[in-house]
C-alpha cells in the first residue's frame, strides 16, 4: 500500500512538474476548459434563480371541491374525516355555504339579487393543498375526489404548473446538451494535449521500457496531467460562473424591482459545485485514457 501511494505522489508531482513547465500553454488550455464548462454551469445556476423565483411568485396549487347543493352538512363532517386521513392531502380548509353567502352578498350589486332567491344557492366546499404538486398527481386527487359522493365539481387549474415544469425540462435539456457538447471538446483538449506529451516524451519512455517499468508506471504521469488539467479547469469554470454572478447580481436585482419581484442571483451550490469538478476531471482522465490507448501503444 506504501508503495502503491509513493508511485502514485511520484506520478503527481511529476505532472504538476510538466503543468508548470509550459505556463503559457497551461494557461490557455484551463481557460480554454474553463470557459467550456462555464457555459453549462452558468445555465444550471440561472436554470436554479428561476426556479427560486418561479416557487416565489406562482400562486398555491390548490384543488375546490365543491359538494352538491343539496348535500347535508353531515356529508361535509364526513369529508372532513376522510381528507384529515387522506396521504395526498397536505391541508384544507371548509368553506361552509353560509359564509360563502354573507361574502357574496358584500359583493356591490349582488345582494338584492340573494336576498330574491328562494334558497342558499352556493355549496359547501374544500380548498385543499396537495402533498404532491405534480400536474399528473394533482389530477390523479382530483380524478379520485371527482367519485365521492355529493362531489358536484372538483375544480383544478394545473396548466401554468404544466406549463411551467415544460418551460424547466426544456432548460434542463438545453443545459445538458451544451454540457455534453462541451465536455466533448474537454475531452478533445486532454487527448490533444497528452498526444503532444507522449510524442516530445517518446524517447523518455521508450529508454523506461528498455529499463524494464510497467505500462502502468509509464502511464500513471499522464493519467495524473489529465486528471490535473480537468481539475483545474473546473476551478476556472467555477470562477468565472462566480465572477459572472457578482457582476450581474445588481443589474439582475435593480431590474426585478421594477417588476416588483425579490430576487438576489445565487451562485452555484455546494453539490452543483463538486458535481462540476468531478465532470471536470473525469472529463479529463477519459481524454487522457482515449489518447494513450491510441499513441501509446503505438
Amino acid at each position: 500500500m506504501n508503495i502503491w501511494l509513493s508511485h502514485h505522489g511520484q506520478a503527481l508531482v511529476l505532472a504538476l512538474r510538466r503543468l508548470a513547465a509550459a505556463p503559457v500553454n497551461t494557461l490557455l488550455s484551463l481557460l480554454a476548459i474553463g470557459v467550456a464548462l462555464a457555459l453549462p454551469a452558468a445555465g444550471q445556476m440561472l436554470l436554479a434563480n428561476l426556479l427560486q423565483v418561479t416557487q416565489r411568485a406562482a400562486p398555491a396549487l390548490e384543488i375546490s371541491v365543491f359538494l352538491a347543493v343539496d348535500a347535508p352538512r353531515p356529508t361535509a363532517t364526513d369529508m372532513e374525516a376522510k381528507l384529515k386521513n387522506h396521504p395526498g392531502v397536505k391541508s384544507f380548509r371548509f368553506l361552509p355555504r353560509e359564509d360563502t353567502l354573507a361574502h357574496m352578498k358584500k359583493e356591490a350589486g349582488l345582494a338584492d339579487v340573494i336576498d330574491a332567491l328562494p334558497k342558499n344557492p352556493f355549496p359547501d366546499a374544500f380548498v385543499l393543498l396537495p402533498r404532491d404538486e405534480r400536474p399528473e398527481a394533482m389530477e390523479a386527487l382530483a380524478a379520485e375526489l371527482r367519485k365521492w359522493p355529493k362531489v358536484d365539481h372538483v375544480q383544478l387549474d394545473a396548466g401554468w404548473a404544466r406549463r411551467l415544469e415544460a418551460l424547466l425540462r426544456l432548460g434542463r435539456t438545453g443545459v445538458w446538451l451544451l454540457a455534453g457538447l462541451l465536455g466533448v471538446g474537454l475531452v478533445a483538449i486532454s487527448f490533444n494535449t497528452i498526444r503532444l506529451q507522449v510524442l516530445t516524451q517518446r524517447p523518455e519512455i521508450e529508454l523506461s521500457r528498455l529499463l524494464g517499468a510497467s505500462d502502468g508506471f509509464i502511464r500513471r504521469p499522464f493519467y495524473w496531467f489529465g486528471v490535473l488539467q480537468g481539475l483545474l479547469g473546473g476551478l476556472s469554470a467555477w470562477l468565472l460562473v462566480g465572477l459572472t454572478t457578482l457582476v450581474l447580481r445588481g443589474p439582475v436585482e435593480e431590474f426585478a424591482s421594477l417588476y416588483g419581484i425579490v430576487l438576489s442571483l445565487r451562485p452555484l451550490d455546494g453539490i452543483s459545485s463538486l458535481a462540476l469538478l468531478a465532470l471536470a476531471a473525469g472529463l479529463g482522465w477519459l481524454g487522457t485514457a482515449i489518447s494513450l490507448r491510441r499513441h501509446l501503444d503505438d
